[in-house]
């Protein structure tokens, strides 16, 4: 097996790397470190959300999924000629978020078959699948056939929108056997507690389903190892139900969880045979873990008649980070240039070319002047992402031109963005990226600003007290801080801003910002310096870290406010539609009375249009 350690990749792979997607930056040398092998090993992705074609303006993130099925073609062989097994596991949120998905007249009309190029072993659904009914039907009729008994759907049903019949998505679990080491294991596949989803699907809360019969027969089997996957922060309740109701009925059967949803790079130990990773987001990160001291049935058996007994054997977890750039591709499976790229590949990568060519994702409709991030500049200040749409963008595209000198609050919750914007070409495709959503502007006419003022305080602050209406804030947020890890406590106590996804930001090597580098230490990039339940040494290519800062759950403008500096008597309350569960009980504490009743759309176009729109008028000029 590989031993851990750190190398750099030279400079003379440096010539000639390149970017899979021709537009895209070419990747940048750094610090490696190596992948622990072991007899059961994995590749993990999570929260793709369309980005199959990779980062177009970030090198470390710059392969597509042509890259992804090369390097996994490679890593298979590796693990044949080794004789240990490799599985690929995918736990949801395929779509929303990139033009690839999102552009297309139906949404998905590329993205589906591209994906279903990659072979998955294992696959479950994510809550971005379920929000509208279209997107459940193509996942129930295209999905779950391309991935036929890969599929998993432990607590999710799909409901017949013309009968309303209701049957699971897909089988509740998958039991095989792996290829080299002939491994028994028992696949699951969950989603959290969800209860967004259109109706024409049903999630079965998870501490519904480990009451359920099917359930206890199965944890009660004895496989080799149970592998469970899910649509589930490491750090949420769902899998620790799912961990002590196996454990109770299970002690000494290892268990291998895959996570998500969070947006994190983030690892977690709950015993010594139980281990769990989550691998990022947006095809930033593919996740690696590799399991060794497994004992197999052959192996069971052998030990019956000896002192030596199963529960003894503890086996050993290791993971790895890997950043989704041709250099860690090529540095992991020994390849180069000349030979990484397989035909399969290669030919998946021109689809996706076709693709954005067709959907015409390269148009620009203006030029950032400077970089806006969404959490590595503080709310509100210049370079805040947030602070832009609050002063700028919501002034000028909220009006409805019949109540246009009406006095306005516009809201909308920050989990509504989801990307930041580069300094450049604002492209079609950025416009997905940044806001994916069809969120539309609704309002409540005349409400009094004595009530009016209170409500973003409680959308920020009101947790409590709005979660005893069944509108928990955390899900305004972006996802990375809805579920706070051990770090981020640790960093909002000592208010230190270097945090990258909720991990403590430590640099981990060359850490001097203004050092050129040279062939044998190359300067570092910035980018993920992950901190987890095993260390800080889970990330494969050594970054300069970022800063991280807590952004608000909800952000408001006051538009057409009297010029005297005075407060108005009353107030248009307008609010991206995602937020009206949270709005209409803000109002109710804050001393309003009103209900859905009182809501009303404002105007035309959703914020995606209304983003568009403002660059092109506003972000003029050659990039």
């Amino acid at each position: 097996m590989i031993i851990s350690r750190t190398t750099i990749l030279g400079a003379s792979v440096a010539a000639v790397a390149r970017a899979a997607q021709p537009g895209a930056v070419k990747p940048v040398a750094a610090p490696m470190r190596d992948l622990t092998w072991g007899q059961l090993n994995f590749l993990h992705t999570t929260d793709t959300h369309g980005w199959l074609g990779g980062h177009f303006q970030e090198p470390q993130y710059s392969a597509d999924w042509g890259d992804y099925i090369s390097f996994a073609h490679h890593m298979r062989h590796q693990a044949d000629e080794q004789g240990s097994d490799l599985l690929l596991i995918d736990t949801g949120d395929r779509i929303e978020g990139n033009g690839l998905y999102d552009a297309s007249v139906p949404k998905g009309l590329f993205q589906y078959g591209i994906y279903a190029e990659q072979d998955v072993d294992i696959i479950c659904t994510g809550n971005h699948e379920l929000y509208q009914p279209y997107s459940i039907d193509r996942e129930h009729n295209t999905t779950v056939p391309n991935f036929k008994d890969k599929y998993v759907a432990s607590n999710l049903d799909y409901v017949d929108p013309e009968t309303g019949h209701q049957y699971p998505m897909a089988q509740r679990y998958r039991r095989f056997k792996t290829k080299n080491q002939g491994f028994d294991v028992i696949a699951m596949g969950f989603i959290f507690d969800f209860t967004g989803n259109a109706e024409n699907s049903f999630v079965q809360r998870v501490e519904d389903t480990v009451k359920e019969g099917w359930f206890q027969d199965l944890i009660r089997e004895k496989p080799d190892i149970f592998v469970v996957i899910g649509h589930v922060g490491l750090r949420m309740e769902e899998f620790e139900i799912l961990f002590k109701a196996m454990r109770k009925e299970n002690w000494h059967t290892p268990i291998a969880f895959f996570g998500g949803h969070a947006h994190v790079r983030d690892a977690r130990k709950f015993d010594s045979l139980s281990f769990a990773m989550a691998s990022g987001r947006y095809m930033e990160t593919i996740g690696w873990m590799s399991i060794d001291g497994i004992k197999n049935k052959k192996e069971k058996e052998k030990d019956k008649g000896k002192d030596v007994t199963i529960e003894a054997v503890t086996p050993t977890f290791t993971r790895r980070y890997i950043d989704n750039n041709l250099y860690g591709m090529y540095h992991h499976t020994g390849r180069n240039e000349s030979s990484f790229d397989t035909e399969h590949g290669k030919r998946v990568s021109k689809a996706i070319d076709r693709a954005r060519q067709a959907l015409n994702l390269d148009a620009k409709f203006g030029c950032a002047p400077q970089n806006y991030w969404m959490s590595r500049a503080e709310y509100p200040s210049k370079d805040n992402l947030y602070t832009l749409i609050t002063d700028e963008i919501f002034p000028d595209v909220i009006v409805n031109e019949k109540r246009r000198d009406k006095p306005r609050v516009a809201l909308m919750n920050t989990g509504g963005i989801r990307f930041d914007i580069f300094k450049g070409a604002f492209t079609r495709d950025t416009t997905y990226i940044v806001s994916p959503f069809i969120s539309g502007f609704r309002y409540i006419p005349d409400v009094p600003y004595k009530v009016a003022q209170k409500v973003i305080d409680l959308l920020n602050s009101g947790g409590r007290i709005l979660s005893t209406n069944g509108a928990d804030v955390r899900f305004m947020a972006i996802p990375e801080q809805m579920y706070p890890t051990p770090s981020m406590m640790r960093m909002e106590k000592e208010d230190d801003p270097h945090l990258e996804l909720r991990d403590v930001q430590k640099p981990l090597g060359n850490d001097d910002d203004d050092d050129d580098g040279d062939d044998d230490n190359p300067p570092l990039i910035g980018g993920y310096t992950t901190k987890d339940d095993l260390g800080d040494d889970g990330d494969d290519t050594v970054h300069k870290p970022l800063d991280f800062y807590m952004q608000p759950n909800a952000i408001q403008s006051e538009i057409a406010f009297p010029e005297d500096g005075s407060d108005p008597e009353t107030v248009d309350v307008v609010f991206i539609d995602f937020i009206q569960p949270w709005i209409i009980p803000a109002l109710q504490f804050s001393g309003g009375d009103y209900t859905e009743d009182d809501v009303q759309s404002y105007m035309d176009g959703t914020l995606t249009y209304k983003l568009s729109k403002w660059i092109s008028e506003n972000w003029k000029g050659e990039c």
